[in-house]
């Protein structure tokens, strides 16, 4: 997990430019697999989301299987479950959270994810306030 700074927040027309750029693994993915050039990649492309002032939080995530589901039974208690909520051939295998000036920005930084990560990225923005 790699939090940076609080860079300056980046407001236009009152509204918080947040975007999330979420990396999509298929089922069964296993990142130890893959070469050490990637990681060398997701650094390089780390840095330099830093060095631009666009990243405000990164972080990897565990595989689905180490979940914890929660809902709210019938009775209204939380029941807490094993694995993912959504049963689903992709998972989010990690994240950035990047303070940008606008969505055309955030979906530049997508693309170099999607080279560095070698897997899809899904590009949204945060509601403001």
């Amino acid at each position: 997990m790699r939090q940076d700074k609080q860079p300056a927040k980046k407001i236009v027309n009152g509204e918080d430019m947040k975007y999330l750029v979420a990396l999509h693994h298929p089922e069964g993915y296993d990142g130890s697999k893959e070469g050490p050039q990637m990681g060398l990649d997701i650094d390089a492309l780390n840095d330099e989301m830093s060095a631009a002032g666009a990243r405000f939080f990164a972080g990897g995530l565990h595989p689905p299987t180490t979940a914890k589901s929660l809902h709210a039974g019938p009775d209204g208690k939380i029941v807490v479950t094993d694995g993912p909520y959504l049963e689903t051939k992709e998972y989010i295998g990690g994240f950035w959270i990047l303070d940008v000036s606008s969505q055309e920005e955030a979906v530049e930084w997508g693309r170099k994810a999607v080279i560095a990560c070698r897997a899809p990225v899904e590009v949204r923005q945060f509601h403001g306030r």
